[in-house]
């Protein structure tokens, strides 16, 4: 049986980002972002068979369940169709985007089993088996790739492209989808 490499662990922040009032919704998805990194960090720590808490399962699982659900519909819903509609050819978004939505359907079908292994290490408590350890580490590695793409290429090109109207637009959307679902602080 082949060895795993050892992963890089790298420890999450003790808080989670701010929640921001979306007073600047690519704030506000940035932010998202810093969130998904955190969670990435978390599930690397499980990944790696290090120990785990309840409160760093019930934030992986608030976030699986509510918290990337939410974040995936601001981009598709708001974000990347105004971009498409505000960018130039030569900012060749399109491409970028279409890029960014298959990465978001391995998402969609990628959390439910990420959310299910962690759910069954919880209860009761045990190490993940080297095969849930795998997944773990590859939906994490995944994320961090992802969000990589989005930090460097899509909000410094929205920062440059969206006017106010489709801030207010994407805002005001943003609040809407939220006040759909329980609230949830950190």
């Amino acid at each position: 049986m082949e060895k795993r490499p050892d992963p890089i662990v790298i420890p999450a922040r003790g808080e989670t980002a701010g929640l921001g009032d979306l007073s600047n919704p690519l704030d506000y998805i940035a932010e998202d972002h810093m969130r998904e990194r955190e969670i990435c960090a978390l599930i690397d720590q499980i990944g790696a068979i290090a120990s785990f808490d309840g409160v760093q399962i019930d934030r992986i699982l608030a976030f699986l369940d509510i918290q990337l659900p939410q974040h995936l519909a601001d981009e598709e819903i708001d974000l990347f169709p105004i971009m498409l509609k505000r960018c130039d050819p030569e900012d060749e978004i399109e491409k970028v985007i279409a890029k960014l939505h298959a990465d978001h359907a391995h998402a969609r079908t990628d959390a439910p089993s990420i959310a299910k292994v962690i759910r069954a290490i919880r209860n009761p408590p045990r190490k993940p088996t080297p095969m849930e350890c795998d997944l773990l580490t590859e939906f994490a590695r995944q994320a961090r790739r992802h969000l990589i793409l989005e930090n460097a290429i899509i909000l410094p090109i929205a920062r440059a492209r969206l006017i106010k109207e489709d801030l207010k637009s994407m805002a005001d959307s943003m609040r809407k989808r939220r006040e759909l679902l329980p609230r949830l602080e950190g």
